[in-house]
């Protein structure tokens, strides 16, 4: 199982990165901030439910080079929710993400927090991908909450693709009001079909 996680998308790549930035802190070469790792992680957990409601489930372009992307990034995922190789953020959309946060960062509060504050950002995208991919393999969660956060995130895909855009955690999706009761909520015909 974790070894066909490590295999697809750029898992692996996240891995060796978190590593390096372990090493990195470990020997002292790099300053640590357990605040800076905190706020890294909730970075990414906002831009998580940003990404998907407004980026992934965005119209179609009227560009077929940007359509091309938004298939791959999201509606093809919609279309086969099975597939592996459509379930990951790919190396060439997750790296220039990256850069552009790390850049972010160190614009608006300094070199020094970057590596902490990267390093939490790169632990909550693993985390989300580790959730992702559980929630789509025929693998059921031992936690009452590991259960709970696998049929969350079915619930998008087979109920409704309008509600439910938190893969990790739902927290967002309280703030975005798009968190419904399962029952309330009825089918959506679009859910595999994403603008088409």
């Amino acid at each position: 199982m974790i070894v066909t996680f490590l295999r697809h998308g750029s898992n692996a790549w996240l891995a060796l990165g978190l590593a390096a930035l372990a090493a990195g802190f470990a020997a002292r070469v790099l300053p640590f901030s357990i605040f800076w790792l905190v706020t890294g992680a909730l970075t990414f957990y906002v831009s998580e439910y940003g990404f998907h409601r407004f980026g992934f489930h965005a119209q179609p372009s009227r560009f077929a080079f940007i359509r091309k992307l938004q298939h791959r990034l999201h509606y093809d995922h919609h279309a086969e929710p099975d597939r592996l190789d459509l379930l990951f953020l790919p190396v060439w959309f997750l790296v220039p993400n990256l850069a552009l946060t790390a850049l972010g960062f160190a614009i608006i509060f300094g070199w020094s927090v970057v590596a902490s504050a990267m390093c939490g950002v790169m632990l909550a995208i693993f985390h989300y991908e580790w959730v992702h991919y559980v929630a789509h393999i025929p693998y059921q969660p031992r936690t009452r909450i590991g259960k709970w956060i696998k049929q969350y995130h079915l619930r998008h895909h087979f109920i409704s693709e309008k509600f439910w855009f938190g893969v990790s955690n739902p927290s967002m999706d309280f703030i975005g009001r798009t968190y419904k009761v399962a029952t309330e909520v009825k089918r959506s015909a679009s859910t595999r079909k994403l603008y088409r």
